[in-house]
Protein backbone atom coordinates (compact mmCIF):
# COMPACT_ATOMS: atom_id res chain seq x y z
CA UNK A 1 0.00 0.00 0.00
CA UNK A 2 1.13 3.23 -1.22
CA UNK A 3 2.89 5.83 1.43
CA UNK A 4 1.45 9.11 0.84
CA UNK A 5 3.66 12.18 1.63
CA UNK A 6 3.27 15.54 0.89
CA UNK A 7 6.03 17.72 0.47
CA UNK A 8 5.00 21.28 1.19
CA UNK A 9 6.41 24.95 2.71
CA UNK A 10 4.52 28.08 2.96
CA UNK A 11 7.00 29.76 2.12
CA UNK A 12 8.06 30.05 -1.71
CA UNK A 13 11.51 29.34 -3.61
CA UNK A 14 12.82 26.81 -0.99
CA UNK A 15 13.41 23.83 -3.81
CA UNK A 16 9.69 21.92 -3.17
CA UNK A 17 8.55 21.26 -6.57
CA UNK A 18 12.42 20.66 -7.43
CA UNK A 19 12.24 18.09 -4.12
CA UNK A 20 8.73 16.26 -5.36
CA UNK A 21 10.49 16.04 -9.09
CA UNK A 22 13.40 14.20 -8.65
CA UNK A 23 12.28 12.31 -5.10
CA UNK A 24 9.88 11.03 -7.44
CA UNK A 25 11.94 10.05 -9.94
CA UNK A 26 15.28 8.28 -7.68
CA UNK A 27 12.27 6.34 -6.25
CA UNK A 28 11.29 4.96 -9.05
CA UNK A 29 14.50 4.61 -9.91
CA UNK A 30 14.91 1.85 -7.36
CA UNK A 31 12.04 0.40 -9.06
CA UNK A 32 9.33 1.93 -6.52
CA UNK A 33 5.96 2.09 -8.12
CA UNK A 34 5.36 6.35 -8.00
CA UNK A 35 2.59 8.67 -8.47
CA UNK A 36 3.46 12.41 -8.49
CA UNK A 37 0.41 14.71 -8.07
CA UNK A 38 0.53 18.72 -8.84
CA UNK A 39 -2.23 20.52 -6.76
CA UNK A 40 -0.29 23.69 -7.72
CA UNK A 41 -2.01 25.51 -10.58
CA UNK A 42 1.22 26.65 -11.73
CA UNK A 43 2.29 22.92 -12.74
CA UNK A 44 5.51 23.50 -12.69
CA UNK A 45 5.85 20.00 -11.14
CA UNK A 46 3.58 18.84 -14.26
CA UNK A 47 6.22 20.76 -16.82
CA UNK A 48 9.31 19.44 -14.85
CA UNK A 49 7.67 15.80 -15.28
CA UNK A 50 7.92 15.84 -19.09
CA UNK A 51 3.87 16.49 -19.12
CA UNK A 52 2.42 19.65 -21.22
CA UNK A 53 0.12 21.16 -18.63
CA UNK A 54 -1.36 23.30 -21.97
CA UNK A 55 -2.07 19.82 -23.57
CA UNK A 56 -3.53 17.54 -20.60
CA UNK A 57 -7.60 16.41 -20.85
CA UNK A 58 -8.23 16.68 -16.93
CA UNK A 59 -6.50 17.44 -13.85
CA UNK A 60 -6.22 17.36 -10.36
CA UNK A 61 -8.95 19.65 -10.42
CA UNK A 62 -11.04 16.89 -11.87
CA UNK A 63 -9.65 14.84 -8.45
CA UNK A 64 -10.24 17.34 -6.32
CA UNK A 65 -14.19 17.76 -7.07
CA UNK A 66 -15.15 14.11 -8.02
CA UNK A 67 -15.96 14.61 -11.43
CA UNK A 68 -13.44 11.94 -13.02
CA UNK A 69 -12.43 8.77 -11.68
CA UNK A 70 -8.99 9.22 -10.36
CA UNK A 71 -7.22 6.10 -12.90
CA UNK A 72 -8.79 8.78 -15.67
CA UNK A 73 -7.19 11.31 -15.06
CA UNK A 74 -3.44 9.18 -14.15
CA UNK A 75 -0.64 9.92 -17.35
CA UNK A 76 2.51 8.10 -17.49
CA UNK A 77 5.40 9.71 -17.70
CA UNK A 78 7.69 7.38 -19.72
CA UNK A 79 10.62 9.66 -19.51
CA UNK A 80 9.99 10.32 -15.13
CA UNK A 81 9.76 6.47 -14.99
CA UNK A 82 6.54 7.88 -12.68
CA UNK A 83 2.53 8.60 -13.19
CA UNK A 84 1.22 11.85 -13.12
CA UNK A 85 -1.63 13.54 -11.65
CA UNK A 86 -1.08 16.90 -13.60
CA UNK A 87 -2.38 20.60 -12.64
CA UNK A 88 -2.58 23.73 -14.86
CA UNK A 89 -4.51 26.96 -14.11
CA UNK A 90 -8.20 24.69 -14.05
CA UNK A 91 -6.84 24.13 -10.40
CA UNK A 92 -7.82 27.37 -9.28
CA UNK A 93 -11.11 27.02 -10.16
CA UNK A 94 -11.16 23.91 -7.84
CA UNK A 95 -10.06 25.92 -4.98
CA UNK A 96 -12.68 28.11 -5.03
CA UNK A 97 -15.85 25.40 -5.89
CA UNK A 98 -14.35 23.38 -2.73
CA UNK A 99 -15.31 26.22 -0.80
CA UNK A 100 -18.83 25.33 -1.11
CA UNK A 101 -18.47 21.54 -0.99
CA UNK A 102 -19.46 19.28 2.28
CA UNK A 103 -16.12 17.66 3.51
CA UNK A 104 -14.18 19.96 1.51
CA UNK A 105 -10.67 18.93 2.91
CA UNK A 106 -11.35 15.11 2.51
CA UNK A 107 -11.95 14.92 -0.83
CA UNK A 108 -8.41 13.85 -2.12
CA UNK A 109 -7.95 11.60 0.41
CA UNK A 110 -11.47 9.80 -0.91
CA UNK A 111 -10.30 10.17 -4.61
CA UNK A 112 -6.66 8.43 -3.97
CA UNK A 113 -8.24 5.40 -1.56
CA UNK A 114 -8.97 3.33 -5.05
CA UNK A 115 -5.51 3.61 -5.58
CA UNK A 116 -3.02 3.23 -2.72
CA UNK A 117 -2.79 0.04 -3.44
CA UNK A 118 -1.34 0.62 -7.20
CA UNK A 119 1.73 2.05 -5.74
CA UNK A 120 4.42 2.22 -3.53
CA UNK A 121 4.71 5.88 -3.02
CA UNK A 122 2.19 8.76 -3.71
CA UNK A 123 4.38 12.56 -3.43
CA UNK A 124 1.94 15.50 -3.42
CA UNK A 125 3.26 18.72 -4.93
CA UNK A 126 1.37 21.85 -2.32
CA UNK A 127 0.85 25.40 -3.57
CA UNK A 128 3.38 27.35 -1.37
CA UNK A 129 0.71 28.53 0.36
CA UNK A 130 -1.85 27.46 3.35
CA UNK A 131 -4.80 27.03 1.47
CA UNK A 132 -7.69 24.63 0.59
CA UNK A 133 -5.38 22.65 -1.82
CA UNK A 134 -2.74 22.48 0.77
CA UNK A 135 -5.06 21.06 3.73
CA UNK A 136 -6.36 18.62 1.30
CA UNK A 137 -2.42 17.60 0.97
CA UNK A 138 -2.57 17.29 4.82
CA UNK A 139 -5.72 15.39 5.36
CA UNK A 140 -4.94 12.59 2.43
CA UNK A 141 -1.16 12.58 3.65
CA UNK A 142 0.39 10.38 5.95
CA UNK A 143 3.09 12.35 6.60
CA UNK A 144 4.62 15.55 5.87
CA UNK A 145 8.34 16.33 3.97
CA UNK A 146 9.80 19.71 4.15
CA UNK A 147 12.02 21.29 1.90
CA UNK A 148 13.73 24.11 3.65
CA UNK A 149 16.82 26.67 3.01
CA UNK A 150 19.13 27.38 6.08
CA UNK A 151 18.31 30.86 5.74
CA UNK A 152 17.27 33.74 8.40
CA UNK A 153 13.69 33.22 7.62
CA UNK A 154 13.40 29.77 7.85
CA UNK A 155 13.09 28.77 11.32
CA UNK A 156 10.12 31.14 11.48
CA UNK A 157 8.47 29.98 8.58
CA UNK A 158 8.99 26.67 9.81
CA UNK A 159 7.53 27.22 13.17
CA UNK A 160 4.37 28.36 11.73
CA UNK A 161 4.09 25.43 9.41
CA UNK A 162 4.13 23.10 12.69
CA UNK A 163 1.02 24.50 14.00
CA UNK A 164 -0.74 24.48 10.65
CA UNK A 165 0.69 20.35 10.82
CA UNK A 166 -0.83 20.12 14.90
CA UNK A 167 -4.21 21.98 13.53
CA UNK A 168 -4.72 19.47 10.69
CA UNK A 169 -3.64 16.45 12.97
CA UNK A 170 -6.29 17.61 15.68
CA UNK A 171 -9.04 18.61 13.51
CA UNK A 172 -8.75 15.66 10.64
CA UNK A 173 -5.77 13.41 10.65
CA UNK A 174 -4.17 12.52 13.89
CA UNK A 175 -1.83 9.78 12.23
CA UNK A 176 -0.07 12.47 10.50
CA UNK A 177 3.64 13.12 11.16
CA UNK A 178 6.40 14.38 9.76
CA UNK A 179 8.40 12.61 6.99
CA UNK A 180 11.30 14.50 7.23
CA UNK A 181 13.14 18.29 6.86
CA UNK A 182 15.52 18.79 4.02
CA UNK A 183 17.91 21.00 3.57
CA UNK A 184 17.67 22.71 0.09
CA UNK A 185 20.24 24.51 -2.17
CA UNK A 186 22.65 24.13 0.78
CA UNK A 187 26.37 25.97 0.65
CA UNK A 188 28.63 24.76 3.08
CA UNK A 189 30.95 27.65 2.75
CA UNK A 190 27.95 30.15 4.08
CA UNK A 191 28.10 30.42 7.90
CA UNK A 192 24.48 31.36 8.40
CA UNK A 193 23.60 28.20 6.62
CA UNK A 194 25.67 26.23 8.86
CA UNK A 195 24.25 27.67 11.90
CA UNK A 196 20.72 27.12 10.91
CA UNK A 197 21.28 23.73 10.19
CA UNK A 198 23.00 23.06 13.27
CA UNK A 199 19.73 24.13 14.72
CA UNK A 200 17.50 22.23 12.78
CA UNK A 201 19.61 19.29 13.82
CA UNK A 202 19.64 20.65 17.49
CA UNK A 203 15.83 21.01 17.64
CA UNK A 204 14.56 18.22 15.25
CA UNK A 205 17.26 15.84 15.66
CA UNK A 206 16.64 12.75 13.22
CA UNK A 207 14.00 14.06 11.38
CA UNK A 208 16.66 16.23 9.76
CA UNK A 209 17.49 14.25 6.77
CA UNK A 210 21.17 13.43 6.77
CA UNK A 211 21.01 14.40 2.89
CA UNK A 212 21.83 17.64 1.91
CA UNK A 213 20.75 19.08 -1.70
CA UNK A 214 23.64 21.32 -2.89
CA UNK A 215 22.79 24.13 -4.93
CA UNK A 216 23.45 23.06 -8.40
CA UNK A 217 23.22 24.38 -11.62
CA UNK A 218 22.09 21.41 -13.31
CA UNK A 219 19.60 21.04 -11.10
CA UNK A 220 18.47 24.41 -11.93
CA UNK A 221 18.05 23.44 -15.44
CA UNK A 222 16.73 20.32 -15.63
CA UNK A 223 13.38 21.63 -15.35
CA UNK A 224 13.36 24.20 -18.73
CA UNK A 225 14.16 20.55 -20.39
CA UNK A 226 11.38 19.17 -18.86
CA UNK A 227 12.80 16.10 -17.23
CA UNK A 228 14.44 15.13 -13.74
CA UNK A 229 17.98 16.20 -13.38
CA UNK A 230 19.32 12.48 -12.90
CA UNK A 231 17.94 12.16 -16.60
CA UNK A 232 19.43 15.36 -17.47
CA UNK A 233 22.75 14.76 -16.20
CA UNK A 234 22.46 11.28 -13.76
CA UNK A 235 26.41 12.00 -12.43
CA UNK A 236 26.14 15.63 -10.88
CA UNK A 237 25.45 16.49 -7.81
CA UNK A 238 22.04 17.26 -7.40
CA UNK A 239 20.63 13.74 -9.24
CA UNK A 240 23.37 11.83 -6.43
CA UNK A 241 21.94 14.07 -3.71
CA UNK A 242 18.33 12.74 -4.85
CA UNK A 243 19.49 9.38 -5.34
CA UNK A 244 20.72 9.13 -1.66
CA UNK A 245 17.48 10.88 -0.35
CA UNK A 246 15.44 8.17 -1.86
CA UNK A 247 18.10 6.00 -0.11
CA UNK A 248 18.02 7.03 3.19
CA UNK A 249 14.19 7.09 3.14
CA UNK A 250 13.91 3.75 2.08
CA UNK A 251 16.33 2.54 4.86
CA UNK A 252 13.99 4.58 7.25
CA UNK A 253 11.39 2.92 6.33
CA UNK A 254 12.55 -0.32 6.10
CA UNK A 255 13.91 -0.36 9.95
CA UNK A 256 10.60 1.07 10.92
CA UNK A 257 8.79 -2.37 9.26
CA UNK A 258 11.68 -4.22 11.03
CA UNK A 259 11.31 -2.63 14.57
CA UNK A 260 7.78 -2.93 14.41
CA UNK A 261 7.87 -6.70 13.20
CA UNK A 262 10.17 -7.26 16.60
CA UNK A 263 7.58 -6.02 18.62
Amino acid sequence: MAKIIAVTNQKGGVGKTTTTINLAASLAATKRRVLLIDLDPQGNATMGSGVDKSAVESSSCEVLLAEKPVREVIIKSEQAGYDVIPANADVTAAEVRLMDMPSREEQLRRALAEIRLDYDYILIDCPPSLNMLTVNALVAAQSVLIPMQCEYYALEGLTALLETIEQIRGASNPALQIEGLLRTMFDARNNLANDVSEQLTYHFGDKVYRTVIPRNIRLAEAPSHGMPVMIYDKACAGSLAYLALAGEMIRKEESGELAQAAV
